[in-house]
């Protein structure tokens, strides 16, 4: 895909600028095209036959928790994730390359087919790299990027929720093909904001040309426009009236307006021409009877009866111009600005990112501070403190620690969800020689030593008796995370592949012999719409291990030699899915019997064979 540029006449474009009168031509419309873009599109489209395999030993609180970190090439585990999580994810936050002549990008092979996929990892050598440096003097150095960013995106997309916000760091490299690529996949109607981060206090004085202190992050929602919280609002009420609104006939109850002296009929005010259609008699600090009142309303009339039915009242504080109602506490909130700084918003720098991983001992200069991620996901889960939060660039796992710490603050239960290529470190780093060969074992490390500090720092208020101290009530806060790694599929090929049985194959295991129980169960879990931090329990049964999922929702056992009394003890536990392999059952008789002992049983319990 890369290469030096070469030179080439564009005679199209020759003749355009020769001509003296206008070239006939394809019809002229206005689009957002590059090279190998239709590609790109179908390579989002594209089914895969990877799957995930779990790691217990690399991670932390492998049964309890519910985070999870995710290995391996993002586009591919976007698509494993797309029919697990459709439509659950509450924020995405990326920070992909940003294409400086410097980054890396994913080499994606246009040509591989999905058959391909089925037979090896997908990753172009042993460590698992699909990185090409996309320099400046490559000719489609912008086309590369694009054909990286689009398809992650499109993917990205259907795992959002209806509400759902994704943010994307971008510096000025690549703002505008970003801008474009996100007005085409989310909607340029779904266009939030391009919030401007601060992240130098001073800009680099030995510039050139223009003194850089910001970069940017772009918000696009799903489909329903949410409200984002900026920070908390002093005023506890809001007015009613509303200018460009138009003027409206409103009826007020008896006894909904609080108001400390009459007022008679007429029009009040100049600017907003509130008209009182009716006297307003003050009685015991309310409105005695109900009153007309013409004006300018941000709400409707239904709005303003079901405000009285809950109870509440208006206020008018000075004349009828000046009706304010009172403010629920989730309202009670002023939205973000554009601009993210530490001043308004708290928002660290760079410089401070850096500190950050230093003060837990993790050597790596690349990382985004804790305090903005943070920050973006307490604008939009401010009232939806169990959301799921993904990021499929998460680098050093700067996203994870602020879920941690956000959940400290709010007592929230947000879960998130990581994905990183295992991109090797370079030898010169201080990374590489503190042992960290590739940039997941540095994220893994930092989660692990974050939750640490975050449960040392709870025990440690919680033996003091603080505010914070957890309790039956107010648990600790997860910091454990399932590590899951990307793979090719657990079947063999022949599996995919049918048509290339031999008499020698026929009869051949299915599955890969080195694939555990662990492995298809996490794969099962997958096909059938359980999410991967669901939680597991392993039980004997007739000597087998069977596992169940959710509660008893999935039952699986992939042990050889499974016989009728195992088939019958789960099928009276009624399980929604049961899973066998196809080499499990001890015998044909136990295989005949096998459909009628769930008919007898448990007749509503899917059943299917590997």
């Amino acid at each position: 895909m890369g290469g030096g540029v070469k030179k080439a006449i564009d005679f199209e474009r020759l003749k355009q600028l020769l001509a003296t009168d206008v070239v006939e031509g394809p019809t002229e419309r206005y689009q957002f095209t590059w090279p190998d873009k239709k590609k790109a599109i179908r390579m989002a489209n594209a089914p895969t036959n990877m799957t995930l395999r779990p790691c217990r030993e690399e991670s932390v609180n492998f049964d309890k928790t519910e985070n999870l970190y995710i290995e391996g090439d993002n586009l591919e585990v976007l698509k494993l994730l797309r029919e697990d999580y459709l439509g659950k994810v509450k924020m995405i936050y990326i920070d992909p390359p940003y294409n400086t002549g410097n980054d890396f990008v994913y080499e994606d092979d246009f040509s591989r087919t999905s058959s391909d996929y089925a037979s090896n990892s997908g990753q172009e050598d042993e460590e698992g790299n699909r990185l090409v440096q996309n320099t400046e003097s490559n000719g489609r150095f912008h086309t590369d990027w694009l054909n990286m960013i689009f398809p992650r995106l499109k993917v990205a997309k259907d795992l959002l929720a209806d509400d759902g916000v994704i943010f994307v760091s971008i510096d000025d490299n690549e703002i505008e093909n970003l801008k474009k690529v996100c007005n085409e996949i989310f909607g340029e109607k779904n266009f939030l904001a391009c919030f401007k981060w601060n992240r130098v206090a001073k800009a680099p004085s030995l510039s050139g040309m223009v003194r850089t202190k910001y970069e940017y992050v772009l918000a696009y929602f799903k489909s329903t426009q949410p409200r984002l919280f900026g920070k908390a609002s002093y005023n506890t009420q809001g007015p009613l009236w509303h200018l460009p609104n138009k003027r409206a006939e409103l009826i007020f109850p008896a006894r909904s307006i609080r108001i400390t002296q009459s007022f008679a009929a007429g029009e009040y005010g100049g600017t907003y021409q509130v008209e009182l259609l009716d006297d307003m008699i003050e009685e015991s600090g309310l409105n005695k009877d109900a009153v007309r009142i013409r004006a300018c309303s941000a709400w409707a009339q239904g709005r303003i009866n079901s405000y009285v039915s809950s109870g509440k009242t208006f206020q008018i504080k000075k004349s009828p111009v000046t009706m304010y109602t009172d403010l629920d506490s989730e309202d009670n909130f002023i939205a973000p600005s554009d601009l993210i700084d530490d001043n308004e918003c708290g928002v660290k720098r760079n410089t401070d990112a850096k500190e950050e991983l230093r003060k837990l001992g993790i050597p790596f200069d690349y990382a985004k501070p804790i305090s903005l991620p943070k920050y973006l996901a307490k604008t939009i889960t401010y009232n939806t403190k169990d959301a799921i939060i993904l990021d499929f660039f998460s680098g050093s796992g700067t996203t994870a620690q602020s879920v941690f710490e956000l959940n400290v603050e709010d007592e929230g239960k947000r879960k998130f969800i990581l994905v990183q290529l295992p991109e090797e470190t370079e030898p010169t780093t201080e990374a590489f020689k503190a042992g960290y060969k590739d940039i997941c074992k540095i994220g893994k490390e930092r989660i692990r030593r974050a939750g640490k500090k975050i449960l040392e720092e709870q025990t440690k208020t919680e033996s003091e008796g603080g505010l914070f101290a957890p309790s039956e009530s107010k648990p600790k806060v997860d910091v454990g995370f399932r590590v899951l790694k990307l793979d090719s599929s657990n079947m063999q090929d022949v599996y995919y592949r049918p048509e290339e049985s031999s008499e020698a194959t026929l009869f051949e295991d299915n599955i890969k012999p080195d694939r555990t129980p662990e492995d298809l169960l996490f794969q099962v879990m997958l096909e059938c719409n359980l999410p991967l931090s669901a939680k597991i329990e392993s039980k004997k049964i007739e000597g087998k291990e069977v596992f169940s999922v959710n509660n008893g929702y999935l039952m699986a056992c992939f042990d050889r030699e499974v016989n009728e009394d195992l088939i019958k003890e789960v099928a009276k536990a009624k399980p929604y899915y049961f899973i066998l392999r196809d080499s499990s059952l001890t015998s044909d008789n136990v295989a005949d019997n096998f459909e009628q002992i769930f008919q007898a049983y448990s007749k509503d319990t899917i059943r299917r064979i590997l």
